[in-house]
């Protein structure tokens, strides 16, 4: 944990990223009762702030003690430094949940878990790509082509794309992107 907190922190500090709220979530955040939200590697709080100022309650998660010291002091805001290999998710306690640009394999039983019934999920991260692009070179952080769908088998499904995007620092990278609905 120690060393994976070390390598985010510098670059976070090295390689800042964009403040603006992700744009799916802008797009479907309104599927979402407002309630408990859940922010998965949350990094500096762009996705957090938004979903507070929409009026959720938040829990933003991330290992990076330098992102959450960037994320606003505020009693509907939850800041959790913890490792992701390691943290469980509540069951059945977020009216809405995002996990944008990370990957754990492992917490995806957890994330429908977690949704209350009518929760919305809302997922964005890198997949395979071939080409000029700048996602992460370990496989085990990249979907494969429609993994993510297949993820969340058993949600109502609104919305699904793979598509080629603009990472967080403006480089090529490409996408699968997912937002669905606990029955």
């Amino acid at each position: 944990m120690i060393e994976d907190k070390a390598r985010w922190n510098k670059r976070h500090i090295e390689k800042p990223m964009r403040h603006n709220v992700e744009p799916i979530l802008e797009k479907y955040i309104n599927e979402a009762n407002v309630g408990k939200a859940l922010d998965i590697a949350c990094g500096i709080g762009r996705n957090t702030h938004y979903m507070h100022e929409k009026g959720f309650e938040v829990d933003a998660v991330d290992i990076s003690d330098y992102a959450l010291s960037q994320v606003k002091e505020d009693a509907k805001i939850n800041k959790i430094e913890t490792d992701l290999d390691t943290y469980n998710i509540d069951i059945e306690s977020y009216d809405l949940i995002t996990n944008i640009n990370f990957l754990s394999r492992r917490l995806h039983p957890q994330i429908k878990d977690a949704l209350k019934s009518g929760g919305i999920l809302i997922y964005e991260t890198f997949i395979i790509a071939h080409g000029d692009f700048s996602n992460p070179s370990n496989p085990e952080f990249l979907l494969r082509k429609n993994e993510l769908l297949h993820a969340f088998i058993g949600l109502d499904i609104i919305y699904y794309e793979e598509k080629d995007d603009i990472n967080l620092r403006g480089e090529n990278t490409r996408v699968a992107s997912l937002v669905a609905r606990k029955a």
